[in-house]
């Protein structure tokens, strides 16, 4: 089971929080997740992929703060979901050192860029809004482990993807898990530009 085979930090907040069976998708992708492979997650709503994201995060970075340079990356559509992210991530994050760290687009961006440099492990963001923050060179990339995209069906859109893009250019040697309900041949083809090799996960 893959719970069993997570961090302590995690289990115990688990039980915590009474999540005590994986659902199937949970079952099939985060053994696959912790592999370190590319990853397209596909699979319906309330299937647990985003209390996958958060576990599998925090595995990555085993739970523990280091460094100033964030090591994880969660790209979501806006700023109403990025603050709903953040919320659910602490849940599961107040009990361990990992600094988590939301981009609340009703803030100034040179805001967020100073509070950034203070250091993030695990930085919540819109794909627009990382682009500017890489333009003003207010992120720096070169420690990140691990890049997931939630709820991803936005990425179907082609300004998005153009940030997108732009980002993944100044990322070297980094896992991507994008997470979704349904594929599209727009998001099933970023294959061709950094999801490289990527397995799918697929449960109905």
């Amino acid at each position: 089971m893959p719970f069993k085979k997570l961090d302590v930090n995690i289990k115990e907040k688990l039980s915590e929080l009474d999540f005590d069976t994986p659902t199937p998708f949970q079952i099939k992708s985060i053994p696959v997740i912790k592999s370190g492979k590319n990853l397209f997650c596909v699979a319906p709503k309330n299937s647990g992929k985003t209390t996958a994201l958060i576990l599998t995060t925090m595995q990555k970075l085993k739970c523990k703060e280091v460094g100033t340079a964030p090591r994880a990356i969660v790209f979501v559509e806006n700023n109403e979901k990025a603050l709903e992210l953040y919320n659910s991530f602490l849940k599961f994050t107040k009990s361990t050192s990992l600094r988590v760290y939301v981009c609340d687009e009703r803030e100034h961006i040179d805001l967020l860029k100073s509070e950034i440099f203070e250091g993030v492990d695990i930085l919540i963001t819109t794909p627009k809004t990382m682009n500017k923050l890489l333009l003003l060179e207010g992120v720096n990339t070169t420690q990140l482990k691990i890049v997931s995209f939630d709820d991803a069906e936005y990425l179907a859109n082609k300004s998005v993807i153009s940030d997108v893009l732009s980002i993944t250019q100044s990322i070297h040697k980094c896992q991507y898990v994008i997470y979704l309900e349904k594929m599209n041949t727009t998001i099933q083809n970023l294959d061709n530009y950094f999801m490289l090799y990527p397995a799918n996960i697929s449960v109905k």
